[in-house]
């Protein structure tokens, strides 16, 4: 709240500086911010009494706006890549998609490495377990596990996060 928003009777003032004036009627308070051409602002209005603050708010939200920006600017959105391996995967096919786990990890994506098993290869999940657990054994200085494999329907599914730096 600033200004004529206020409803205390007195309140907590400090100053443009910083400084600790004291506990002022509203009224003296909101003269004061008019005589230096500032808003009187409540910064503590749980407080008793509420705690009011002599500060220019435009300035003050303008630069709350660019603090926000950056931080939002900072903020790394973490992606889920997913992988396709089949449960006859040839090694050089294997490698390949090795490689690509690796480079989503090293770009700080979370990984979801899935085994596809079409007809009657779904008898054999063993094959897709051992798949999942080499490349879980390959990538373990870049990743940590997030979610061990587990059969799905038709698919074996394990999710690898990448290690914090």
């Amino acid at each position: 709240m600033i200004n004529d928003e206020i409803r205390a009777k007195e309140v907590r003032l400090v100053g443009a500086e910083g400084e600790q004036i004291g506990i002022t009627p509203i009224r003296e308070a909101l003269q004061m911010a008019i005589d230096l051409n500032l808003d009187l602002v409540n910064v503590a209005p749980q407080a008793k009494p509420p705690v009011c603050r002599i500060m220019d708010y435009g300035k003050f939200r303008y630069e709350q706006q660019k603090k926000d920006k950056e931080a939002r600017k900072n903020q790394k959105i973490v992606d889920i890549k997913e992988v396709w391996f089949r449960a006859n995967i040839d090694e050089h096919d294997y490698q390949t998609k090795l490689r690509n786990v690796v480079k989503f990890l090293k770009e700080g994506d979370k990984v979801k490495c899935s085994v596809r098993f079409r007809g009657r290869e779904i008898a054999h999940a063993s094959i897709g377990q051992k798949i999942l657990e080499r490349v879980k054994e390959e990538v373990a200085e870049h990743s940590s596990i997030e979610r061990f494999p587990k059969l799905e329907g038709r698919s074996m599914i394990m999710i690898l996060a990448p290690k914090a730096q």
